[in-house]
């Protein structure tokens, strides 16, 4: 590949908060075949890779030290937290531990309840990366963008959503 050919140079540099964090949280695969099927809980834990073509002054991708807001943003969703699936057929009864059912968030004296478009690894990491990525991008005039959220239930499992549009870099 010649010089001419080169694609552009790319920074990539990771944030990890791990399971050992307590980001504890109970839901259930309501389509599985297996013991999914039940209320079961994992500590998560998340990993995100940001992307640049052009290091800050400080010659860094993204300041970690800045991302204390997506911190308070995973112990808000996951933390002692019950996430339900909004297809799940038995919803109705699942929400009888809220006294609120007419919205995302239900805050109940059982639980605390969020309702989703799917569960499970693939789905919250989704679900982070489209709250994350916005925020970074706009933080960073579009110079810094987040190419993946990897979440893990545990050192055995995990899944990754990678940006649906491509880089926004090249």
């Amino acid at each position: 590949m010649g010089k001419s050919e080169r694609r552009n140079v790319k920074y990539q540099s990771t944030k990890t908060y791990g399971n050992e964090r307590g980001l504890s949280c109970c839901f259930r695969q309501w389509q599985a075949d297996s013991h999914c099927k039940y209320l079961h809980g994992y500590s998560l834990g998340f990993r995100f890779t940001f992307e640049t073509n052009v290091l800050d002054e400080r010659n860094w991708v993204y300041d970690f030290g800045n991302c204390g807001w997506i911190k308070v943003f995973l112990e808000q969703t996951f933390d002692h937290k019950l996430l339900l699936d909004k297809k799940d057929p038995e919803l109705s009864h699942l929400l009888h531990f809220s006294k609120e059912k007419d919205r995302d968030w239900m805050n109940g004296n059982i639980a605390q309840i969020l309702t989703m478009d799917g569960v499970g690894c693939e789905k919250f990491a989704e679900y982070v990366y489209n709250y994350v990525s916005q925020q970074v991008t706009e933080e960073t005039a579009g110079r810094v963008s987040l190419y993946s959220v990897e979440c893990f239930e545990h050192g055995s499992n995990s899944a990754i959503y990678v940006n649906p549009y491509g880089s926004s870099l090249e």
